[in-house]
């Protein structure tokens, strides 16, 4: 089960990308987690992405892909993984497939979490964070017990800027300028899957299990 799971921000694809993981027993596979680790531990792949970072440059698809080959490739992939965050573009897309097909693999299901634009920025426009514990509120979904002070520490709260509600629609406009093509190429393989990410999150995670069982 090699698997691709796309979605917007907001969308709750990272705690669904976790569970589905856990579910088929595959490692989750995030783009930003491998970010984190390389320029953790220094390693070459880490330290050419962190010089493009530090420039506001995006990073090379050849980097970011050298980051991913090199997880799938580790023992625990081998049954499959969930990919989370990668590809984000229709190059990175094509890269992968090209790469993977001198492995002797392939992408086998991509899933599409749908949510639409006005549930997108309720759920990320609400959002808060303490300024010393960094724990996350949301004015609807998880308020503090007090506004804007912290339940655990007594911190007070802030919402970051890429969080404000027009900050969040720009977001979701690139999103869906860089997605569209991506979601195009992998229906034509015959690989998309919808499901509607607007519901229960058990159920979300119900319905993303069957988009990888066919």
């Amino acid at each position: 089960m090699r698997v691709v799971l796309l979605g917007p921000p907001g969308a709750g694809k990272g705690t669904q990308a976790k569970r589905l993981a856990e579910g088929a027993n595959v490692p989750h596979v995030a783009s930003g987690d491998l970010f984190r680790k390389h320029q953790e531990e220094g390693t070459e792949l880490g330290k050419t992405a962190k010089s493009y970072m530090e420039k506001g440059e995006l990073v090379p698809d050849e980097v970011v892909i050298g980051m991913v080959l090199e997880r799938i490739q580790a023992p625990d992939a081998r049954a499959g993984y969930i990919l989370d965050g990668f590809p984000r573009t229709l190059e990175q897309a094509k890269a992968l497939d090209k790469a993977l097909v001198k492995e002797g693999t392939r992408i086998d299901h991509v899933p599409l979490v749908e949510v639409n634009t006005a549930e997108l920025v309720r759920r990320l426009g609400g959002r808060w964070i303490c300024s010393q514990c960094q724990t996350p509120y949301h004015e609807e979904s998880a308020p503090p017990k007090q506004p804007g002070v912290c339940d655990v520490c007594g911190g007070k709260l802030y919402q970051r800027p890429d969080d404000r509600s027009e900050a969040v629609r720009r977001r979701l406009e690139v999103y869906e300028e860089q997605t569209a093509p991506l979601v195009e190429y992998y229906a034509r393989q015959g690989k998309l899957r919808r499901v509607n990410g607007q519901q229960e999150i058990d159920q979300v995670a119900i319905e993303l299990l069957k988009a990888v069982a066919d």
